[in-house]
C-alpha cells in the first residue's frame, strides 16, 4: 500500500497531463505521483490552475487509486485545448466543497420529505451532500436508482449524515465507469 503524503501544509501539487476523453467529456487524469501525493483514494475538493487559468473543482477517483478531473466546456474553450494536447497543472487542496449539482429525482425526493430531513440536508457538509448524490448517480438501472433516492430519504429521516457501504475509492459515474473504474474513449 502506497504512504499517504502528509498534506498539511498544502503545498501545491504540479504535473502536467493530457487532456482525454471519457463518455464524451473531456477529462484530466492526474499523474501517478500528484495522486500519491492527495490525502484521500476518494473525492477531493482543490483550486489550482491549467496553463494559468484558474479554476476549483472535486477531483474524482478513478477506481485504480488514482484521480481525474472534468475539464468543462467553458475552461476548455478557454484553454483553447483539445484531448491529445497536454497541460501544465497545479493544484492545491481547499477545505472549502463546492456545493454538488443534486439530480432532479433526488432534489424532488428532498422537497417533499419532512421538515426533519430537509433541515439535516442543509446541517451535513458539502462533502457529505456530495457523497449522497454520488451514491444515486452510481447506476444506470432506474429501479435501482430510484430505490437509492428512497432510501437516501428513509436514511437522512433516521438521522444519518452520509451514505454507507460503497467503495468511495471507485469512480462512481455511470457514464465514465465500468466495474467502478474510470473508462476512457
Amino acid at each position: 500500500m502506497a504512504k499517504k503524503t502528509d498534506r498539511s501544509d498544502k503545498r501545491p501539487v504540479r504535473f502536467e497531463a493530457a487532456l482525454q476523453t471519457a463518455g464524451g467529456q473531456t477529462i484530466l487524469r492526474l499523474s501517478d505521483a500528484a495522486s500519491k501525493e492527495l490525502p484521500s483514494r476518494g473525492q477531493i475538493a482543490v483550486r489550482g490552475m491549467i496553463d494559468g487559468h484558474p479554476f476549483e473543482t472535486v477531483i474524482e477517483p478513478d477506481g485504480e487509486f488514482g484521480h481525474w478531473m472534468r475539464v468543462d466546456p467553458k475552461l476548455r474553450k478557454t484553454l483553447d485545448a483539445c484531448p491529445g494536447d497536454t497541460a501544465t497543472v497545479t493544484i492545491e487542496l481547499t477545505e472549502e466543497w463546492p456545493e454538488p449539482s443534486v439530480p432532479q429525482d433526488l432534489s424532488k425526493a428532498l422537497s417533499d420529505a419532512s421538515r426533519a430531513v430537509q433541515n439535516l440536508w442543509r446541517a451535513i457538509t458539502p462533502m457529505a451532500r456530495w457523497e449522497w448524490v454520488r451514491w444515486v448517480d452510481a447506476t444506470k438501472n432506474p429501479a435501482t436508482r430510484a430505490r437509492r433516492v428512497e432510501v437516501s430519504i428513509s436514511k437522512l429521516n433516521s438521522g444519518k449524515r452520509r451514505p454507507c457501504c460503497f467503495n468511495l475509492a471507485s469512480c462512481t459515474d455511470p457514464e465514465l465507469a465500468r466495474s467502478g473504474k474510470l473508462v476512457v474513449d
